[in-house]
């Protein structure tokens, strides 16, 4: 069953925490304090110390009544609702909602049980509620890991207004939720590359057919058009020239090939989500990103992630329900510490898709003196469908080659960097002499990169 994109309402009433759920609030310990200003008269009069015990005696009294009048637990009910999708590195809230049925007036403190994925410390809330109402307050959440995780029971402790005696409760709201790819990142490039995209290629279309082999209208041939899209049947009844205007092809698939092997788990900064990523969170996003791109193209889309095994499967389609399931197959994408069996997700993919397509594979390689296996099978799938190999390098490597060192480590460890980024280029150069569309790019550039490259694609009418 597919989840919610946003996480449901739950709610509970709250019920007794321990055998006994009570205890002392903070005005209690105070008062207790206050009756040892008997000790300094009793040092002149030791009778005194009778006062003591005496105000001591009334001080469990009057606990006793304030425990008497709290609420019991059965008489409270929370919920904790979600006004959004969870997204990956996106900060969001969750609102607690507590309801007061009793007719005292209680001032609550409630702990969330949050999982680490949401948050690095459980929230701490405050609630006053009057007789018969409710009362609400939210925490931030920022989730760091994507797929489904935990949130579970919330703790309670109430006092009336006098603050002298406490319940314990508890109230079991657990539930699970869904982080999801960055659906922020995904929209904003769907929107702005889709429009920046249109832009050009109607500026183009102005001086020249169409860039696809789709036909799409007739219009009258101006100079630049090619001579054998002029149709001379059409130019014959009108008795002017008339030319075929070609669109982009559409209901083309496209395939999304995710690796999630032990490369994709390298850490990157991403300063504006303010968190580390690991390469495979940025593949994801790209996905996402270049599936709604597609979708919206009129291209059918389909996804393949992979580790030792396949992970994720899903065929081509298209429309919202197809978008859907792709978001939620790419939710649950998460890295493994082995390396990826690339000749299993080469096979499955040539099985599942005979007709030919364009493969987008989302992966990275050791730069090794070996032909690394990923770039072996990208290769071979060159033969029957269009392959864009995406590469994401590691940031940190290509600013130490880009610096000047100044000390003999610096020197070295310059040197070591220059070799394996100059191995990389020759592995890519290889690639593309192949005839495989292969790009290598920070992994904060990749979801624009893709989507332009489809977008190329298309408009060479490549497939």
């Amino acid at each position: 069953m597919t989840p919610p994109l946003i996480p449901l309402t739950v709610a509970a009433q709250a019920e007794s925490r321990k055998r006994l759920p009570f205890g002392f609030g903070s005005r209690f310990f105070i008062a207790l304090l206050l009756g040892l200003i008997w000790l300094v008269p009793a040092w002149w009069s030791p009778k005194l110390i009778a006062a003591m015990f005496l105000w001591d005696a009334f001080v469990l009294l009057a606990w006793f009544i304030d425990l008497r009048r709290l609420p019991l637990p059965q008489l409270l009910e929370a919920r904790r609702i979600w006004k959004s999708p969870l997204s990956f590195g996106r900060s969001n809230s969750a609102t607690i909602d507590l309801r007061n049925s009793s007719g005292i007036p209680i001032r609550a403190s409630i702990i969330d049980e949050t999982p680490l994925a949401l948050r690095e410390t459980p929230p701490a809330l405050s609630l006053a509620v009057r007789p018969g109402r409710t009362a609400l307050d939210e925490y931030s959440i920022l989730p760091v890991r994507r797929g489904d995780s935990t949130v579970g029971r919330i703790f309670l402790r109430y006092q009336t207004s006098l603050g002298i005696a406490e319940r314990w409760a508890v109230a079991d709201l657990s539930q699970s939720v869904r982080v999801l790819p960055d659906l922020e990142q995904a929209k904003r490039h769907a929107l702005y590359l889709i429009r920046s995209r249109q832009i050009e290629m109607e500026k183009r279309r102005r001086r020249q057919r169409g860039g696809g082999r789709e036909f799409e209208t007739l219009r009258g041939y101006r100079e630049g058009d090619e001579p054998r899209d002029i149709c001379w049947t059409a130019t014959a009844r009108r008795h002017q020239l008339m030319t075929r205007v070609y669109q982009a092809e559409r209901s083309q698939t496209v395939w999304i090939v995710v690796d999630a092997g032990r490369l994709l788990r390298a850490q990157v900064e991403d300063t504006d989500r303010g968190i580390r990523a690991t390469k495979l969170d940025y593949g994801v996003d790209a996905a996402l990103s270049l599936a709604q791109v597609a979708a919206q193209s009129g291209d059918q889309v389909a996804l393949l992630a992979y580790g030792r095994s396949i992970q994720q499967l899903v065929g081509a389609g298209r429309g919202p329900r197809h978008i859907r399931k792709l978001l939620d197959s790419l939710a649950l994408v998460h890295g493994e510490a082995a390396e990826a069996n690339h000749a299993l997700a080469a096979r499955v993919l040539l099985e599942a898709q005979s007709r030919r397509s364009l493969i987008v594979w989302i992966t990275d390689f050791a730069e090794t003196a070996m032909t690394p296996e990923v770039i072996e099978y990208a290769t071979r799938m060159t033969q029957r469908h269009v392959v864009v190999f995406a590469a994401m390098s590691q940031p940190d490597l290509f600013a130490v080659a880009a610096g000047v060192p100044e000390t003999e480590v610096e020197m070295f460890r310059h040197t070591a960097a220059l070799e394996v980024v100059e191995r990389r280029e020759l592995l890519l150069r290889r690639l593309r002499q192949r005839g495989v569309l292969a790009i290598d790019l920070a992994p904060g550039d990749l979801a624009s990169a893709l989507v332009n490259k489809y977008l190329e694609v298309k408009d060479r009418s490549l497939l």
